[in-house]
């Protein structure tokens, strides 16, 4: 699947299950919420803090998932082409960073 055609299932989700989409600054908020359970699965499963009792079956890729699902509607209700978007920064990265990468030492 490409981010395309990612980003008319999520249209076509929200127009048959959704109602429609939350406004831009409720999606926002939630984006922020999604982003946070992320953090938190990552700073107590691979990170220094301890991992509750509650949290360890939390799902990891569900949570990225959730963070992919509000970003696509966040680009197609403010009319992003998301897959033109993200080849245009994978373009930019590549030229900008190549060598830079390389010659970091500190990633040697």
């Amino acid at each position: 699947m490409n981010i395309e055609n990612a980003q008319q299932q999520v249209d076509d989700w929200i127009k048959t299950h959704g109602v429609r989409y939350f406004n831009e600054l409720t999606n926002m908020a939630q984006l922020t919420e999604e982003v946070g359970e992320v953090a938190r699965i990552i700073a107590r499963r691979y990170g220094e803090q301890s991992e509750k009792e509650s949290d360890k079956d939390k799902d990891l890729g569900e949570e990225l998932a959730d963070v992919i699902f509000v970003v696509l509607c966040l680009a197609n209700q403010t009319g992003i082409d998301l897959q033109e978007a993200f080849e245009n920064k994978l373009t930019l990265k590549t030229k900008r960073d190549h060598k830079r990468h390389h010659n970091n030492q500190k990633l040697k």
